[in-house]
């Protein structure tokens, strides 16, 4: 049963790292139409995470390494964390 449980959080931290990700990437070129409306779900669901790292790391120019940052801080949340302190449950 842990197993299954670790292998959902696993699967959820994949998941929402790969969010982040397209976020990304959607917001260095221009979005218009029906790609607007993903953006901005995009944006609901990946701004209060990585809006806590906005507030400790200023932008370098235009370039915002905070969404690298945060990606990192959740891979290893999950991966190295979370994951193994409930398979050990």
């Amino acid at each position: 049963m842990a197993s299954q449980i670790a292998d959902i959080i696993g699967s959820v931290g994949w998941f929402y790292g790969v969010l982040i990700i397209v976020y990304v990437l959607m917001s260095w070129f221009p979005v218009r139409g029906m790609l607007y409306d993903v953006y901005r779900v995009l944006g609901s669901v990946c701004d209060p995470y990585l809006n806590i790292f906005r507030r400790f790391i200023p932008p370098i120019g235009q370039l915002d390494i905070s969404p690298i940052v945060a990606f990192i801080v959740l891979q290893v949340l999950v991966n190295y964390l979370l994951v193994p302190l409930v398979r050990t449950l």
